[in-house]
């Protein structure tokens, strides 16, 4: 009798195979929420990886002066400084990660979560420091990330946060 592996090798069985990769690299987004995990951010920009962007976000912790209008372009940044528009950003993407420090502002994550929503692009939300912040910290950051993420994931370390950019195929 012949085993199924050898079977299902046949020339007949064959054409049933897909041909194509089982799957492609997605584009992802990896925004630093505050000004703590863009360090984080950056470093991880200097890895390879398949189609990811890294943007900061921190800009926006701070609320536009008085008298100024908020603006979509003025807050998010390449790396490099140069400012980028959300929509635009969110249109390019498959996945957004935000990148948040346990006990710092991490408002952009509304912001960013809605836009994803509206373009029903998927968001995971990543919040560092975890081991050294306290309950309240903590539970501040996770509370702000938690509505606009569709998995939110308390990360020890910034290897946590580089083997879940891998396992997410960035």
């Amino acid at each position: 009798m012949r085993s199924e592996s050898a079977r299902v090798t046949t020339r007949a069985e064959a054409r049933y195979r897909i041909e194509a990769p089982n799957s492609q690299p997605r584009a992802v987004k990896v925004i630093a929420l505050d000004a703590a995990s863009e360090p984080v951010v950056k470093r991880l920009a200097q890895l390879p990886w398949n189609r990811a962007s890294f943007l900061t976000a921190s800009a926006f912790a701070c609320p536009p002066a008085d008298g100024q209008a908020f603006s979509m372009t003025g807050w998010l940044s390449d790396l490099a400084g140069r400012t980028k528009d959300l929509v635009d950003e969110i249109a390019s993407a498959d996945l957004v990660v935000m990148i948040a420090t346990a006990g710092e502002n991490a408002r952009a994550g509304s912001l960013i979560g809605d836009a994803c929503a509206a373009r029903r692009v998927m968001t995971t939300g990543l919040v560092l420091g975890t081991a050294a912040a306290s309950e309240a910290a903590l539970s501040q950051t996770l509370g702000q990330l938690r509505p606009h993420s569709m998995m939110l994931v308390a990360a020890g370390d910034e290897d946590y946060i580089e083997d879940m950019l891998v396992a997410l195929r960035a």
